[in-house]
Formats: C-alpha cells, structure tokens, sequence
C-alpha cells in the first residue's frame, strides 16, 4: 500500500512472497493504488423469481451501515441506470462537491448496464458485489469484486 517507487515495490513483494510458505507456486497481483474520497458499490442477484436485478448504492462500509442503494431488473437502459443514481438519497456525492468533480455519470451508466448484461448473458453467475468503486477523480475505479457462481447440478 502507498508504494511509490520501484524499490519499494520490489522490498514489498519479496515480503509477501517470503509469506508464501503453505503455496509455494502462488502469485501476486499489483495492482494502481486507487485515490478518492468517495465510495460506491454496483453489484448484481440472481432473484428466483425477477431473475438477474442490477444494484448501484453508497459503497465501502456505508454499504452496510446505510443500507442506501437502488435496484432494477436486467437488461437496463441508460435512462433505467440514471434514474438508479438519483433514487440513492446519497444521490448528491455524484456531483461536483468540495472541490471534487462530479461523477463521470456515462462511465456509471455503462458499468450498470454491462453489469446487468452479465446476469443476462451468463446463467451461472449467481452474484457480483463491486466494492468500492472509488472516484478517482470523476472516474470509477472498481477497487476490489468478488463474483459468485451457481453451484453445478450434479445428478
């Protein structure tokens, strides 16, 4: 974290892979230090009976403690993601605030609708959780995911 050289990149990786004892074969990734003040999460469920529902709210630990997010079914559309923004009632920390710009808004709307497109296109998929996405600036950066898969019928 907060690694800012070539040489301290390379002290830090040898100290994770010093730690490698159990998986010797193991890797590393690295990846862009990500900067920003302000958290979202975008996400996809599987509902049994909607089927793949796109979620977009406060993210990092906001997500939990607000509970401030917005759903819609797949497929969307660009109107269907803004009005997904603008339903939060954190909706405001998209715009350009404290000296922050405003959210890249069509960054937003493309990652939804991908999002919800996913579920649509891939059955297997049972669940993505994208948090945070910080704003780096206007940007959305998708800072860590974690994608859930339907467990195979095995008969």
């Amino acid at each position: 974290m907060d690694i800012r050289n070539d040489n301290e990149a390379q002290a830090a990786f040898e100290e994770i892979t010093r730690g490698m004892t159990s998986d010797p074969n193991g890797s590393v990734l690295v990846q862009e230090m990500v900067k920003g003040q302000r958290e979202l999460v975008i996400g996809l469920t599987r509902d049994p009976q909607f089927g793949p529902c796109v979620m977009f709210g406060l993210g990092g630990i906001f997500t939990e403690i607000l509970k401030d997010i917005s759903f819609r079914l797949a497929p969307l559309e660009k109107k269907d993601a803004l009005d997904m923004m603008h339903d939060i009632k954190g909706h405001k920390i998209l715009d350009a605030i404290r000296g922050m710009e405003s959210a890249d808004k069509d960054m937003l709307v493309d990652i939804l609708i991908n999002v919800g497109k996913i579920g649509l296109e891939n059955e297997a998929v049972k669940e993505i959780d994208i948090n945070p996405v910080i704003l780096s600036g206007s940007r959305p950066v998708a800072v860590d995911a974690l994608i859930i898969l339907e467990e195979p019928n095995i008969s």
